[in-house]
């Protein structure tokens, strides 16, 4: 089995950057085509130094990161406000730990939508963090609650 094969098995055949299906019988040269995505992270603890990560992307979505920062977006059918960039929040969680206000929702119903979401995005996007999601009340709004 290649090492693509494993990393791809691994991932669900889902690329990390934009949660789509990759099909790996197409061409590693094809945009849609499966890569290898490197990740060097950062450790939680001093003194334990770094690591490097392997994630299953389409090629166009590995290149495309290499000219711009990275971004998974928030879907179009959930009713947030000022929702929190996912990855930079999830690295933050990784070297940190703690939690991160994601966003705000008019409504306990679009808070619950949300964290269901997120929950199961986060969770392709970085399985080793155990991140777990909440919905809180507090002053007419409910916040969107990230923990690691």
């Amino acid at each position: 089995m290649s090492r693509l094969d494993e990393v791809g098995e691994r991932d669900g055949w889902r690329c990390w950057l934009c949660d789509e299906p990759v099909d790996p019988r197409m061409s590693v040269n094809d945009a849609r085509g499966p890569s290898i995505d490197a990740r060097v992270t950062k450790a939680k603890s001093k003194g334990s130094g770094s690591g490097t990560t392997e994630r299953l992307a389409h090629r166009g979505c590995n290149t495309r990161k290499g000219a711009v920062a990275a971004v998974v977006p928030w879907p179009d059918d959930l009713f947030l406000v000022d929702p929190a960039p996912i990855i930079g929040s999830v690295e933050r969680l990784q070297r940190k730990g703690g939690r991160e206000i994601m966003a705000r929702c008019p409504t306990a119903a679009d808070g619950r939508a949300a964290a269901e979401w997120l929950q199961g995005r986060v969770a392709r996007l970085s399985p080793e963090l155990g991140a777990t999601t909440d919905v809180e009340a507090g002053g007419g709004q409910f916040l969107l609650v990230l923990k690691a």
